[in-house]
C-alpha cells in the first residue's frame, strides 16, 4: 500500500513539473508576449543583435518583453530550448538541421548573418607549422564546446582537408578569456572563437588568422558558399501556436538589424554595457566593427546558404550524413516574421 502510494505522489510530481515546464515554453499571450530567451555567450559579437534590441528599447517598442539569459555555448543554449526551459536561443542556424535529423523540429524565425562570423586562429608560435586545416592532423584545436557550431566547423575544415576527427585533438576551450588561457598555457595549438576574442588575441601577438568567416569572400573560400548562422530559432509548434506574438518579436530584431547596417562600430558600441567592453572600449570597438559586416539588413535566410549548411554537415555529422536527403530545410527556417513584420 505505502509502495503504491508513494508512486502515487511520483507521478503527480511528474505531472506537475511537466506541467510547469510547458506552462514556461508555451505560456505566451499574444496581447503582451513575454519571452524568454537563451543566448549562446551573450557577450559575443556574432550574437550582438540580442542585448543591443533590449538596449535600444526596440523590445519595448514592439509590444513584447524579453528575458535574455546566457549559457557559454550554443549546445548548452540548444539544450535549454529542448528541454522547454526558454521559448527561443539566440544561436546558430546549424542546429536547427543537427536537431531534424535527430527527429525534433527547431525553425529560425529571424536570420541575423549570412556567414559564421568566426575565424580559426592558430597560436603564432605553431604559426609556421600550422598552416591550413590539413596541418591540423596531431594538433590540439579548441572549440566552444562538443556539439557547438565551432565544433562543427572545426569538423568540416578537418574533414574536407583529408584529416580525420580521430586525427586531432579537440578541446573544449569555451570562449573568451578561457580560449585566451587555452592559448597562453599551450592548452591549444589553434581553435575555432569569435569577437572579441580574436581581437583580443590579434591585437596582443598571441594568435593569428588562419581562416577568417567574418566576411563573405573567407566564407566562400573556407566553406564552399554562404553559412548563414547566428539566428534567432524556436520550436516550430511554439511557432505556429504564437504567430502574432513570434512576429512582434522579430519585427524588433529586424528593426536592429537596419540599425547595425547604418550605424558605425563606434555608435554601435556606445549602445551596449559598457562592462561589454571589458574595459577596453577600442578593441571592443575594433570587434565590432571586424565583425559588423557579418550581419544582414532584414533578417531573411539565403536559400542558397540553407542549403551549404546541410552540405557541410552531412559531410561528417554522424547525425546529418545518414539522413541528408530527408531533411526538410523549409521546416528549418521561416521568412514569414521578417517579410512582413
Amino acid at each position: 500500500m505505502k509502495i503504491r502510494a508513494t508512486l502515487a505522489v511520483l507521478a503527480i510530481g511528474a505531472l506537475s513539473l511537466t506541467a510547469c515546464r510547458t506552462q514556461a515554453s508555451s505560456g505566451v499571450s499574444t496581447d503582451n508576449p513575454e519571452f524568454k530567451i537563451m543566448v549562446g555567450g551573450i557577450e559575443k559579437v556574432i550574437y550582438l543583435p540580442a542585448k543591443l534590441t533590449e538596449q535600444l528599447g526596440y523590445f519595448t517598442e514592439a509590444g513584447v518583453k524579453v528575458q535574455l539569459l546566457t549559457e557559454p555555448a550554443g549546445a548548452t543554449a540548444e539544450n535549454s530550448l529542448v528541454s522547454g526551459d526558454v521559448h527561443g536561443v539566440v544561436g546558430f542556424y546549424d542546429h536547427t538541421i543537427d536537431l531534424q535529423a535527430k527527429g525534433k523540429c527547431i525553425t529560425s524565425v529571424v536570420q541575423f548573418a549570412d556567414v559564421p562570423g568566426e575565424a580559426e586562429v592558430v597560436a603564432t608560435a605553431k604559426a609556421d607549422a600550422v598552416k591550413g586545416p590539413a596541418d591540423f592532423k596531431g594538433r590540439k584545436l579548441g572549440f566552444t564546446s562538443p556539439g557547438s557550431s565551432t565544433d562543427f566547423l572545426t569538423q568540416y575544415l578537418a574533414t574536407k582537408a583529408g584529416v580525420s576527427t580521430s586525427d586531432y585533438t579537440g578541446v573544449k576551450a569555451g570562449s573568451g578569456q578561457t580560449f585566451v588561457a587555452a592559448v597562453d598555457n599551450g592548452a591549444i595549438d589553434a581553435g575555432m572563437t569569435t569577437d572579441p576574442t580574436i581581437a583580443t588575441l590579434v591585437s596582443t601577438g598571441k594568435a593569428k588568422v588562419l581562416l577568417d568567416m567574418r566576411t563573405v569572400e573567407g566564407t566562400k573560400a573556407a566553406l564552399g558558399g554562404l553559412y548563414p548562422a547566428s539566428s534567432l530559432y524556436m520550436d516550430c509548434n511554439f511557432v505556429q501556436q504564437h504567430k502574432e506574438a513570434v512576429r512582434k518579436l522579430a519585427g524588433a530584431f529586424v528593426k536592429t538589424l537596419a540599425f547595425i547596417n547604418s550605424h558605425s562600430a563606434a555608435e554601435i558600441a556606445e549602445k551596449m554595457p559598457a562592462d561589454f567592453a571589458g574595459g577596453n572600449k577600442d578593441l571592443y570597438i575594433k570587434s565590432i566593427n571586424d565583425s559588423k559586416g557579418m550581419f544582414n539588413s532584414d533578417g531573411k535566410m539565403k536559400a542558397d546558404g540553407a542549403k551549404n549548411v546541410l552540405e557541410v554537415l552531412s559531410q561528417f555529422s554522424p547525425a546529418v550524413k545518414p539522413k541528408k536527403d530527408q531533411i526538410d530545410l523549409s521546416k528549418t527556417y521561416t521568412t514569414e516574421f521578417v517579410t512582413n513584420p
